[in-house]
């Protein structure tokens, strides 16, 4: 019978540094399996999130041509080759067009198109791509690029396949500049309504990122991680004010947010060094947020509606299926500080 590797073991190899291009032997995808929550959404342009993935992490798109590349990981479960990206946009206007799934499920993330808030600002309605080279990094020495969203730009897919619908279990997580985000709605990464309008509250479940206090705000000046649940942003059980939830402005920030049943919790750590810490952990807020009436659709850098006048910069990120531990995301997390993130 076939036995999983404890997560004990998983969280053991998510520290072990190897010097293959590969520098470590399990994923956060590979983690999140163990502790039985598996990706169903795997989205990085920095690195490869399995051990073992070595297809497209994203592709690039001249602005003059529309000629198209994609970039690989360096080999197995690595980082991405950015030599493919400074080849192909030396000298040239160069988007990032596509940010690939790497779980198999094919829910890569694609130009936003016009949704009920606000119509995008390129002649077709869709929101604007991404200058790929506006947000250079390393990781363990390694050089790539993340995804640098001003406002007005944003990616998405309206035809999921496998994510969390209805009131089902689910966890994400991703990795963010800590210092670039501003108080629009709304920087988001997570899963949002099919139709790109805002459908009702507990339509949505995502992580926000940035210093918007319209609907609720945790302590300090912000900025701060809270769940974009539609029509709020929520720091704790409550609307508004939520000591609970701090400030966190690192260089990189680890954020995730999982939910279930009348259950919820906010995370959030230092992306580069130490443990996560639990922000929130309870019951979901009243007034139609038990059940959650979740779609499935992925968002990145917009509300739910396409409001997208956020800004904030994008490096990895997955969905799951059933609620992770605790133990698990603090394994995963053990993972990406093992990837050794860097200003470039």
């Amino acid at each position: 019978m076939f036995s999983r590797p404890s997560l004990k073991r998983v969280y053991m190899l998510a520290l072990g540094l190897v010097a293959t291009g590969s520098f470590v032997t399990a994923g956060p995808c590979d983690i999140y399996a163990s502790g039985g929550a598996p990706c169903v959404a795997a989205h990085s342009t920095t690195r490869a999130l399995y051990s073992a993935y070595t297809g497209p992490l994203y592709q690039l798109k001249h602005s003059s041509d529309s000629s198209t590349i994609n970039v690989p990981p360096l080999s197995a479960g690595g980082v991405a080759n950015a030599s493919v990206q400074d080849a192909f946009c030396a000298g040239k206007g160069c988007l990032i067009s596509i940010i690939y799934d790497q779980s198999g499920h094919g829910n890569h993330l694609t130009q936003a198109p016009p949704g009920g808030a606000a119509r995008g600002p390129a002649a077709n309605g869709y929101d604007n791509l991404s200058n790929a080279t506006l947000a250079p990094v390393t990781l363990d020495g390694q050089k790539a690029y993340g995804v640098f969203i001003a406002p007005k730009g944003g990616y998405r897919n309206n035809s999921p396949n496998g994510t969390a619908k209805g009131d089902s279990p689910e966890g994400m997580y991703a990795v963010l500049d800590g210092t670039h985000y501003n108080s629009a709605c709304c920087f988001d990464y997570g899963n949002a309504e099919t139709n790109s309008k805002d459908t009702g509250n507990g339509h949505m479940e995502a992580i926000y990122f940035g210093t918007c206090s319209y609907w609720g705000s945790g302590a300090g000046k912000g900025p701060w991680i809270m769940a974009d649940l539609e029509n709020g942003l929520f720091s704790g059980q409550g609307a508004k004010y939520n000591a609970g939830d701090p400030s966190i402005s690192h260089r990189f920030i680890t954020a995730t947010l999982k939910g279930k049943p009348n259950q919820w919790a906010i995370r959030g750590a230092n992306a580069a060094s130490g443990p996560l810490s639990t922000f929130y952990s309870g019951v979901r807020p009243n007034n139609g947020y038990s059940p959650m009436k979740k779609e499935g659709a992925i968002i990145l850098g917009i509300g739910g509606d396409n409001s997208n006048g956020a800004q904030g910069t994008f490096y990895e990120g997955v969905m799951t299926t059933g609620y992770p531990s605790d133990e698990t995301e603090n394994a995963v997390q053990a993972n990406i500080v093992a990837a050794k993130y860097a200003s470039a």
